[in-house]
């Protein structure tokens, strides 16, 4: 909890320099350890106890310092007075996109603006434009950006809502006579947005459940408290509603407020046809109210001649007929990935070396990493030229010799240029073991030209896998204007894979497009796009967003060995059907 509070603050201090227009050194560096802190599997507090902040990337004396200055009193004062004489809503004006802090500044001084409500209604009137930089279009962006950040508000991306949920699990799992909990909702099937988190839980003492989740820590307003029922909002701003259960109902429970309630409606109708009723309390005979099932799931649905359904398959999207008629896909697990295609070094944008990342792999039990820093078109993130790629290429045959337990790759997130063309030649990307397409600016083209710029990337024969195939962020981006059908049809015509970034902003492809990618039958690689060293953890997200799109293991080419990996890579390449045998892992940069 506290780790994203610091990052919330961090990311406060960040805005309000930046409306300044203080050090941009500064600026990044509240950046960097607000970004790092929402990633980080360890808890800050523990950390600071241990005096281990500034094992934490981007976290030096000075900020280690205002981390336990706020763990011991609540506020940093630095940021206090930082605060003053900006008002609140200016910061906020910066959330929507587009709104950068010179503008979020003029709009202040200029129109009084420090809401959202006075935004879109300047905007709408047509009052905006005329400002400096501000023109028709860009009011129009701004409305765009206004609903954008109203949806995201609404709802809270997985990737947060989900630490917030099993950090409440922990916390009622230890409380004497509670024999079993779980969480339920759009949480557990894993949607890439939460409305609220859903705890249930069975237990011989209710009261003593509902006293210790009343007075938990995370706890800002309790809403409702009654003897089985308790509904509170969480400081993080997301309300968490539990119930208590008895163990004879669990099953049946857990399905119910699981969801979906579409999903929900189908299996109440088979139940129905078959003489029965099914609510939150177990599946009873319609003509005697006889219980005959509820303490499981998997007993639930056995009543209704169903076999279980797993969670994230439960939206109504045809889970229900193909589990009739045992056409229930066997989805992917998150032990079924061999490894990672998409990672970062501190040689352009990671926060890690290639040792340390190669090392957190292989603690994670991956069979293989790939090392994929970026291209000299990022310049923001300190993309690499062809004569920079070559020399980290044989810092990473150097970790590989370190590390016989895990297999090391070379690769490249290599733009997609404006044209469609690569950011390196063909005679560079010859070298890599896998490159990765990724389109990183003029995001605005038009839809006939963006898709024809990420198909003609797909026909090169040395890009592999295209990454964040639609470049949205959840709650800030919107995905750029892209035929994905056109595609999915290249990708398959190529032989290409298409990425779910598992990076939680991401979640590139989403659930719905990843299954049109599976039915159309395109090859799938989920990846962490880890920047530092706790986004590896991220994987799990993807592995979520694959299950519901119904995919399996062999449809995802990072479940495969190495070997069979790498044939693939080289499949589209020329001369792949005349491979040279005995070679090493890498083309032209040897090692």
């Amino acid at each position: 909890m506290k780790n994203f509070e610091v990052a919330r603050l961090f990311d406060l201090m960040a805005d309000i320099l930046e409306i300044r227009g203080e050090n941009p050194f500064r600026i990044r560096a509240y950046r960097r350890a607000a970004q790092n802190l929402e990633s980080l599997t360890e808890d800050v507090e523990t950390l600071a106890r241990e005096e281990r902040l500034q094992e934490i990337p981007g976290v030096g004396e000075d900020l280690a310092g205002k981390i336990v200055e706020y763990l011991r009193t609540g506020r940093v004062k630095d940021i206090e007075a930082a605060k003053k004489g900006i008002p609140p809503g200016v910061v906020q004006l910066m959330n929507v996109p587009g709104i950068g802090p010179k503008t979020a500044r003029l709009l202040h001084e200029k129109e009084g603006v420090t809401t959202l409500d006075r935004l879109e209604k300047l905007a709408r009137a047509g009052k905006l434009r005329g400002l400096q930089g501000i023109q028709a279009k860009t009011e129009a962006n701004i409305l765009k950006g206004i609903a954008q950040v109203r949806a995201g508000q609404e709802r809270m991306p997985l990737g947060h809502a989900l630490p917030l949920g099993r950090e409440l699990v922990h916390a009622l799992e230890g409380i004497p006579g509670v024999s079993a909990i779980e969480l339920a909702g759009s949480l557990r099937r894993m949607k890439e947005t939460v409305g609220d988190i859903d705890l249930l839980v069975t237990s011989t003492d209710p009261a003593k459940v509902m006293r210790a989740f009343t007075t938990l820590p995370q706890v800002a307003e309790v809403l409702e408290r009654g003897n089985t029922k308790a509904s509170a909002r969480h400081r993080e701003g997301i309300q968490v509603d539990l119930r208590v259960l008895e163990p004879e109902s669990f099953g049946a429970a857990l399905v119910y407020f699981t969801g979906s309630k579409q999903h929900n409606i189908r299996i109440r109708e088979i139940a129905v046809k078959r003489g029965l009723k099914i609510s939150e309390y177990g599946v009873f005979r319609a003509s005697t109210g006889r219980r005959v099932a509820g303490a499981t799931e998997a007993e639930v649905y056995a009543a209704i001649g169903l076999p279980w359904i797993p969670p994230e398959l439960r939206e109504d999207l045809g889970e229900v007929e193909a589990a009739a008629t045992g056409r229930l896909p066997r989805l992917v697990a998150l032990g079924d990935i061999r490894g990672d295609l998409h990672c970062h070094t501190t040689a352009t944008d990671g926060h890690q070396t290639i040792e340390e990342l190669v090392a957190a792999a292989e603690r994670r039990g991956h069979e293989y990493v790939v090392v994929t820093d970026h291209s000299a078109a990022a310049r923001v993130a300190g993309g690499l030229s062809a004569a920079e790629l070559a020399a980290h290429v044989k810092k990473i045959r150097a970790v590989q010799t370190k590390h016989p337990g895990i297999t090391v790759l070379a690769g490249s997130e290599c733009d997609i240029l404006a044209d469609g063309a690569l950011d390196y030649p063909d005679a560079v990307l010859a070298g890599l073991d896998l490159v990765i397409g990724a389109v990183h600016s003029r995001f605005k083209q038009p839809r006939s030209e963006m898709t024809g710029r990420i198909c003609r990337a797909l026909a090169n024969p040395y890009v592999s896998v295209l990454a964040h195939p639609t470049g949205r962020l959840i709650g800030e981006r919107g995905p750029y204007d892209v035929d994905l059908d056109e595609v999915f049809r290249a990708a398959k015509r190529y032989g290409k894979a298409i990425e779910i970034n598992s990076y939680p902003a991401r979640l590139d492809l989403n659930d719905v497009h990843a299954r049109r990618a599976r039915d159309l039958g395109v090859l799938i690689a989920v990846n962490t796009d880890a920047h530092v060293l706790d986004h590896l953890g991220t994987m799990e997200l993807g592995v979520a967003t694959a299950r519901r799109a119904w995919l399996g293991k062999a449809e995802i080419v990072n479940t495969w060995p190495v070997k069979k990996l790498l044939a693939w890579a080289r499949s589209s390449r020329p001369g792949a059907g005349r491979q040279r045998r005995g070679r090493g892992r890498a083309g032209s940069f040897r090692r």
